[in-house]
């Protein structure tokens, strides 16, 4: 199917796969930024470089020599304190804790394709893609289940497989910042913006909380199960046209076995959450706020809803694994945990040169500087509103061609983006949903996402030729649809001035 003579778009293409490819690896670009910040901190100390604190009129900020005799103290004496106190770090591996449990009892896979299974023909496409948004919220997991299980589906009805395999692709990884509840990317993201805004406002920062999004990606689903649908009946299928390969597939249905466990994993879900209500809505409660002052938002609830996101998955996923005898005893939970762990071991890596790079720029207030002069720039070329939200989320499209991890670039573009957008009076909140709809829109179209090379491999079970060009070719589509749709929904969010989620509006009270 991969064309011979090479297109603009080809040949583009085939230039972000070279350059990203020559890009180092995240853990060496973390540890070069971190590097990079100590020297820029000596150079541009040496000149005596003020400017005066956005949050406190009249004090002026300069920045820290971190290659000073202090500077060299706070390095090593705090390099321990800068990876363990990495914001996302603790979160992520709780959150994990519990999605590990679900995903290696088989509740997950089980849940997805029991979802799948039971809607109407006329109806597959859109549950197809709203399986793939929903899918967020068991991290990863949806990569490796939703494509072949969308091509199987498709196969067995008569459509072309690799239109089921786009579809889920599409909902699993352009889908991946919308869901109808919280998940891990909201804990992941929420703390490196949380910890970008308190180099601006550590007040405002106090009360910032991780479902900051949570208004708007809730309406995403909607609006990308749409879109995706659309996109694949429209354009994608009639693309492809009609399979003459010799796979024709029959799908699984789900045993008795599973489904007594998802009946049993539903209840423990449903007992679960009252119990969780009763910590929190009556006056009074341990887990609720000050009467009269928004006492759920600012609340303990709002301040616990990692470990009570990771909870919510590890009852169910037990309850799952002990119906259905995937798991017998103690030691098979303590090992399906260990083995999401042990998944998490680059991450860990990651997050000790990362926690030096975000600590390093802190410190020595270059953050704070870049945010101020970045405002003042934009503010001299009267570029605000819109126009300066949609320039940040092609700057942000545009870099995910080349670095595929979600938190890796924001834990880069946050300390910097984050302060400026404030300046110019758009709250955090704002920026991280922009960034998320970036992202999330151009993965499907990045050789360099994590899963890429993988949905290729599950293509070329239908498709020997299937290849990178043939593929990102069939998800264009998909990006460019989700990305101006998705952005469009941004933009009537502002011009009402919704809030994005709890207590998190759209512009920054500067």
């Amino acid at each position: 199917m991969e064309t011979k003579r090479k297109g603009l778009f080809q040949s583009f293409l085939d230039m972000v796969e070279k350059t990203g490819n020559k890009l180092p690896h995240p853990v060496t670009l973390f540890a070069g930024l971190a590097l990079l910040v100590l020297v820029l901190s000596w150079i541009v100390s040496s000149f005596g470089v003020t400017a005066e604190h956005p949050g406190k009129p009249g004090e002026m900020i300069e920045v820290k020599n971190l290659l000073s005799g202090e500077g060299i103290k706070y390095i090593f004496t705090q390099m321990t304190a800068n990876f363990v106190g990495f914001a996302p770090l603790g979160v992520v591996l709780l959150t994990m804790l519990g999605i590990g449990l679900a995903e290696g009892s088989g509740l997950i896979s089980a849940l997805l394709r029991g979802f799948v299974m039971a809607v109407p023909k006329r109806l597959i496409t859109a549950g197809l893609v709203f399986a793939g948004v929903m899918s967020s919220v068991a991290s990863d997991a949806g990569y490796v289940v939703l494509p072949p299980l969308g091509a199987v589906i498709f196969a067995a009805l008569g459509r072309h497989p690799l239109a089921g395999l786009a579809a889920a692709f599409a909902g699993v990884s352009g889908g991946f910042s919308a869901n109808l509840f919280l998940s891990g990317t909201d804990a992941l993201l929420g703390e490196l913006t949380i910890s970008a805004a308190a180099i601006m406002d550590p007040a405002y920062a106090e009360n910032m909380n991780i479902a900051m999004n949570y208004f708007f990606i809730a309406a995403s689903v909607f609006v990308l199960t749409f879109v995706g649908a659309w996109v694949t009946e429209k354009i994608v299928e009639p693309r492809l046209g009609e399979y003459k390969g010799e796979y024709r597939e029959k799908i699984e249905k789900l045993t008795t076995i599973e489904k007594k466990g998802l009946v049993w994993a539903t209840v423990s879900v449903v007992i679960s959450s009252i119990l969780f209500a009763l910590l929190i809505l009556p006056e009074g409660a341990p887990l609720r706020g000050v009467e009269g002052e928004m006492p759920i938002i600012r609340s303990p609830f709002m301040s616990s809803l990692v470990p009570i996101i990771a909870i919510l998955f590890f009852i169910p996923g037990l309850v799952y694994g002990k119906v259905t005898k995937v798991i017998r005893n103690d030691r098979d939970v303590a090992a399906m945990m260990s083995a999401t762990m042990a998944a998490m071991g680059m991450f860990i890596v990651l997050s000790f040169t990362a926690g030096q790079f975000v600590a390093f720029f802190t410190e020595s207030n270059m953050g704070l500087m870049i945010g101020v002069y970045g405002a003042q720039f934009l503010d001299s070329i009267n570029l605000r509103g819109i126009p300066l939200i949609l320039m940040f989320i092609l700057i942000s499209a545009f870099i995910n061609l080349f670095i595929g991890s979600a938190s890796a670039k924001w834990a880069m573009m946050a300390p910097v983006f984050v302060p400026i957008m404030m300046e110019m009076g758009y709250t955090p909140e704002l920026t991280q949903m922009a960034y998320r709809i970036a992202d999330s829109s151009t993965n499907i179209i990045s050789p360099l996402m994590t899963y890429f090379a993988i949905i290729i491999a599950f293509a070329q079970k239908y498709d020997k030729k299937m290849g990178i060009g043939t593929l990102i070719s069939v998800m264009f589509p998909y990006s460019m649809f989700f990305l101006v749709f998705w952005t469009a929904t941004l933009v009537v969010w502002m011009l009402f001035g919704i809030d994005l989620g709890p207590g998190s509006g759209i512009h920054y009270p500067n």
